[in-house]
């Protein structure tokens, strides 16, 4: 159900902090009960203001798991999380996440609109009612993500690019100033993925942070300067030329380059 993952109860107004990290994640272990080995370990991880940053690594590797513990769908069990310079979980206001498609249960009867308006919820909570400045808001994400035309129907009967973009939209009206990507890019059409990557280039700018997680390596040298590379452990963290090196992708995905021109090869399909 979508209103599961946007759980933001009481509305939040934990103001930031002066001249800290938009993300400072410290020594974070993390474990699933049914799994015998950990899935994160001693994550360590800064991400300051205006920062557009794509998280990588194999299947398995932690990524989801480190986004929903940033989040808070996930309870930390070591080390700590700070958003702005405050626990994450008392900065759901300033948190915004986009999930992975298939989290979401689109058969729940709620419109665009509505799912839009959900970003609201962290400044307002569940009892309140929209003030004209959240219609506002909603309104004008709507039309940023050029959907505005579709937000009297369905969620449910919608293509997965414009689903896709419906939950842009909220991340967009909660006004948020750490935006969480899990997966945006999967089964959406091409212009679906450029409108994303020039919304985040213009949010960024505007002083915002975003931690967009992937499998694409191919788009990294084109849509982001930072890279940081997990599997489990942070593997590497830096400009996206010195992450994507054969060393590290050979260290995460279990193979081995022979040449540097296998690697450029490899990233262009």
């Amino acid at each position: 159900m979508v209103t599961k993952l946007l759980d933001y109860g009481k509305p939040c107004d934990t103001p930031a902090i002066a001249d800290t990290p938009a993300l400072l994640v410290t020594g974070v272990n993390f474990s699933y009960p049914q799994l015998n080995h950990r899935v994160l370990e001693n994550i360590n991880l800064v991400i300051h203001p205006g920062e557009n940053i794509a998280l990588v690594g194999p299947n398995g590797a932690g990524k989801s798991t480190l986004i929903k513990l940033v989040a808070g769908l996930e309870k930390i069990q070591a080390g700590t999380i700070e958003v702005y310079g405050n626990p994450a979980t008392a900065c759901k206001h300033r948190i915004s996440l986009v999930p992975q498609r298939s989290q979401v249960d689109w058969s729940f009867p709620v419109s665009v609109r509505e799912v839009v308006m959900m970003g609201r919820y962290a400044h307002l909570g569940w009892v309140k009612r929209p003030r004209q400045e959240d219609h506002d808001r909603v309104e004008a994400a709507l039309k940023r993500l050029e959907i505005d035309c579709l937000a009297e129907r369905q969620v449910g009967d919608l293509s997965g690019g414009q689903q896709q973009r419906v939950m842009l939209a909220r991340a967009i009206a909660h006004d948020a100033d750490l935006l969480l990507l899990d997966e945006p890019l999967n089964h959406v059409d091409i212009a679906t993925q450029e409108l994303i990557f020039h919304l985040l280039e213009e949010l960024c700018e505007q002083g915002k942070a975003a931690i967009t997680s992937t499998h694409d390596l191919g788009i990294l040298p084109v849509h982001f300067c930072r890279a940081v590379f997990i599997d489990r452990q942070v593997i590497a963290d830096g400009a996206v030329d010195e992450v994507l090196t054969a060393e590290n992708i050979a260290r995460a995905y279990g193979f081995e380059f022979h040449k540097q021109k296998d690697l450029s090869q490899w990233l262009n399909g």
